[in-house]
C-alpha cells in the first residue's frame, strides 16, 4: 500500500504549496499555511467505498419546515439585518472593533430572548464573570434565564452547554478560546478553525443558535483565517466612530435573509438603543434658507438615508488653495469641482473649499454628486438652497447628470420627512410617489437653475 503524502495550503487564499513556509508566497499573508493529511490510493481500479449512513436520506416534502423558523431577538433593527431574527442552529459572526459596543448589543438581545422565557448562555473569555455582571446591571440585563460563564478551553465550554441547555450562546470572542489538542497559538488561524468547526457542528446537532463575537484588523476585516466566514451562517459588521454615537449593523453574509440590510443604533451611558429613523440625525435642523447646504439621500442596502452635506468657499491667496473634506470621497469632491470650473464656468481655482456631511455621515456612492455640486455652487454665488429641497444624482465628466438606483424609493423617504421639492435625473423612468414638486434635469447647468426657483415644475 503506497504511503499518503501530505501537502500545505494556505487558509487564506487556498494556494497549495509542496512545503511548509512561514509566508503563503501567492497572497502573501504570514502563518496561514498548514499542513493536510494526504490519503493514500486505494486498490487498483477502485475508488472510495461507501458507508451506511446514519440518518437515511428523506424526502424534501417530509422535512419540517417550521424546525428553521426565525426567532426575534426583541431589537427591531438587529431582527431587520438578520432577515427577520435568529434561526435555531445557525452560527453568526459579529465583528466590530474593540470598544465599538458589541458585547453591549448582546447583551441586550440576551435580555430581551431571556424575558421571552428563553435560556441563554453568555461566554467570555476576556472579562471575567463579575465585570460582565456589572455591565449587565447597568443595561438591565439581569435576568434569571441569563446564564454567566467565563471560560476560555472548548471542551469545558461544550460541557457548560450540556448542563445548563440554551436556545441562545453567545461566544465573546472566538480568538480567546482553546481548543486543546490543536497545534496553534491562541486566535491563530488552526486554532480559530477548530474552534469555530467544533461550534457549528454543536450548533446544528442540538439546535441551538450560536453568535460568535469576533475581532477585526487594522484593515477593518473580520480577523482570522477567509474559512472563518465560509463556516458560519452569518456575518455582520459593527461599525461606529468613536466621535459618534451613532453605531451600525450591516450584513456581509446571510443565508436566511438579504445581505445589504443596515441597522442603525445609539450608544448611550445606559446602553445602546436602536434608531429605527436614523435620518434625523444627518439633517440640520433648521427653518431657514442657508447657501451652501444641501439635502441628498443615499441609500445604505436597502435603506434609504436623508443626510445634508455643507460647503463652505473663501477666497486663497495661497498657490494652492486648501480643499477640506469631511464624510465624503475627497477624490469625488476633486472630480466635482473640476466639472463646475469646466462646464459652469465657475472660477473656483481661487476658492478654498470646505466639505462635510452633517452628523458624521459617511458617504460614498455617487447619487450625492449634484448635493454636492449645488451645495459649493450656492456657497460660491452666496445664493441660498431651499431647505425643503432635496437633490439626487450622479454628475459625469460631460456636467450631465446621470440616472441613479432605487430614485422612487429615495423620493418617498424626503416626502416622508416633510420635503417639497425634489431634483432627479432626468432620464429616471421609475413611478414616483405624488404630493411632492419633482423637477427633471439634464446637466448641472439645469440643476443649478432649478434650485435657484429658475425652473418651476408642476408636481409630478
Amino acid at each position: 500500500m503506497a504511503k499518503p503524502r501530505s501537502s500545505f495550503r494556505c487558509s487564506a487564499c487556498g494556494h497549495s504549496v509542496a512545503k511548509w513556509v512561514g509566508r503563503c508566497p501567492d497572497c502573501g499573508e504570514w502563518g496561514t499555511v498548514d499542513e493536510i493529511a494526504g490519503i493514500a490510493p486505494g486498490p487498483r481500479g477502485g475508488g472510495v467505498g461507501g458507508v451506511a449512513p446514519t440518518s437515511p436520506a428523506r424526502p424534501i416534502t417530509e422535512i419540517d419546515a417550521n424546525s428553521s423558523l426565525a426567532i426575534a431577538t426583541g431589537i427591531g433593527e438587529l431582527d431587520r439585518v438578520l432577515g427577520r431574527g435568529v434561526v435555531p442552529g445557525s452560527v453568526i459572526l459579529l465583528a466590530g472593533e474593540p470598544g465599538v459596543g458589541k458585547s453591549t448589543l448582546l447583551l441586550e438581545a440576551v435580555k430581551h430572548w431571556a424575558r421571552g422565557g428563553r435560556k441563554a448562555l453568555y461566554l467570555t473569555g476576556e472579562e471575567s464573570a463579575g465585570q460582565v455582571r456589572m455591565r449587565a446591571e447597568r443595561t438591565d440585563a439581569v435576568h434569571e434565564n441569563v446564564y454567566l460563564a467565563a471560560e476560555s478551553d472548548l471542551a469545558t465550554i461544550l460541557g457548560h452547554i450540556d448542563a445548563v441547555d440554551p436556545t441562545l450562546v453567545i461566544m465573546d470572542s472566538v480568538q480567546t478560546v482553546v481548543a486543546t489538542g490543536t497545534d496553534g497559538v491562541t486566535g491563530g488561524v488552526t486554532q480559530i478553525r477548530a474552534v469555530t468547526t467544533a461550534l457549528v457542528s454543536m450548533a446544528k446537532n442540538r439546535g441551538v443558535a450560536v453568535i460568535l463575537v469576533g475581532h477585526v484588523t487594522k484593515d477593518g476585516a473580520v480577523a482570522g483565517p477567509r474559512s472563518l466566514e465560509h463556516l458560519v451562517d452569518v456575518v455582520l459588521s459593527f461599525e461606529g466612530d468613536r466621535h459618534s454615537s451613532l453605531r451600525m449593523v450591516r450584513g456581509i453574509k446571510n443565508r436566511f435573509g438579504a445581505s445589504d440590510e443596515v441597522g442603525c443604533f445609539e450608544q448611550r451611558d445606559d446602553g445602546i438603543h436602536e434608531v429605527p429613523d436614523p435620518s434625523g440625525i444627518f439633517l440640520h435642523q433648521r427653518d431657514d434658507d442657508v447657501s451652501g447646504s444641501t439635502a441628498m439621500v443615499t441609500m445604505d442596502g436597502k435603506r434609504a438615508l436623508v443626510g445634508e452635506v455643507q460647503a463652505l468657499a473663501n477666497t486663497s491667496t495661497m498657490a494652492m488653495p486648501r480643499r477640506a473634506v469631511s464624510g465624503v470621497d475627497s477624490a469625488r469632491v476633486a472630480m466635482v469641482i473640476a466639472v463646475l470650473q469646466s462646464r459652469l464656468g465657475l472660477k473656483l481655482h481661487d476658492q478654498e473649499i470646505y466639505v462635510s456631511t452633517v452628523g458624521g455621515m459617511r458617504v460614498t456612492e455617487p447619487a450625492a454628486d449634484l448635493a454636492l455640486a449645488l451645495a459649493i455652487a450656492s456657497t460660491f454665488r452666496n445664493r441660498p438652497i431651499p431647505y425643503n429641497t432635496v437633490a439626487i444624482g450622479e454628475v459625469g465628466l460631460a456636467g450631465e447628470v446621470r440616472r441613479v438606483s432605487a430614485v422612487s424609493r429615495r423620493v418617498a423617504e424626503a416626502k416622508r420627512l416633510g420635503f417639497a421639492h425634489a431634483i432627479i435625473p432626468a432620464g429616471t423612468d421609475e413611478k414616483l410617489p405624488t404630493g411632492i414638486r419633482i423637477t427633471r434635469v439634464d446637466d448641472l447647468a439645469q440643476a443649478v437653475a432649478a434650485e435657484s426657483r429658475e425652473v418651476v415644475d408642476a408636481p409630478f
